[in-house]
This record gives C-alpha cells, structure tokens and sequence, in this order.
C-alpha cells in the first residue's frame, strides 16, 4: 500500500489496522487470511477487501471493509465488485441508518453503527456522507 506521499501511505495504514482489528472484533470473525486496500484517501475514507476464516459456516468468507472519517462497517460482496461500488454500498445503507435513527429508531435489519440513534447523530452521520457522496466521490472515482 503506498500512497502519494509518505504521510498519505502511514494513514492508509493506520487506516487498514483500524478495519483489521474492527473485522477481528467479531466473534464470527476466526481470523483474516488476506486483506487487500481497494481505494480511499487517508483519513477520509478506504474499502479494503478482505477474506477471513469464518468461525460458523453461514458466515460470508469475503467481505468490504469501510473505515475512515465515518463509523467502520463490513459489507458482503455479493453486490459489490469493486471499492467504488463498496463505497456506494456502504453510503447507500448508511443512508438508511440516517433515516432511522432521525426517528429515533435503532431497527436490526439496517447497518449496524456503534452511535446512538438519535436525530442529533443522524445529521452528523449525514454531513459526513453527503461530504462523501457529493464533494469527494466525484473527483475521485472519475470513469
């Protein structure tokens, strides 16, 4: 993992070590086998993919990890080819831990964030991700 300067390429890795031990913190979570850095920029953002060795049999052996200036999260890759369509993933499904946790509610089918559900931490999840979203994305995932 080398980044365009030094100090870019020591966050990217600070960033990987915050996803590894995030995904190890998991009971379902046996270990990480292979950990790859799909895309991001220090401190802001990464997707890193990820194959771990499940500890029970219905858990998915390959998985994103987002980490960066937005609670961590894993998604499953069935969706998800790339560190951009991760990327879009996880805002998608933040989107709706947004919505829900503007009214309070902390539902299970919806991304888990380790932040309480209330309006006051929506709106600060959501600044993050339209930051995401709608300022840095689009310079940065150019096709």
């Amino acid at each position: 993992m080398l980044g365009e300067s030094e100090e870019e390429t020591a966050l990217v890795r600070a960033m990987s070590e915050r996803a590894q031990a995030f995904l190890s913190s998991f009971a379902w979570c046996e270990s990480i086998e292979e950990f790859y850095f799909g895309d991001g920029i220090g401190n802001i953002f990464a997707a890193f993919f990820a194959r771990i060795k499940p500890s029970r049999p219905s858990v998915d052996e390959y998985l994103w990890v987002v980490v960066g200036d937005v609670p961590p999260a894993y998604l499953v890759t069935d969706h998800c080819h790339t560190p951009k369509e991760a990327i879009c993933a996880y805002i998608e499904e933040m989107r709706k831990r947004v919505a829900a946790a503007r009214l309070g509610q902390n539902p299970r089918d919806v991304i888990p964030v380790n932040a309480p559900a209330t309006p006051e931490s929506a709106e600060a999840l959501n600044r993050r991700l339209d930051t995401l979203e709608y300022e840095i994305l689009p310079k940065w995932f150019v096709d």
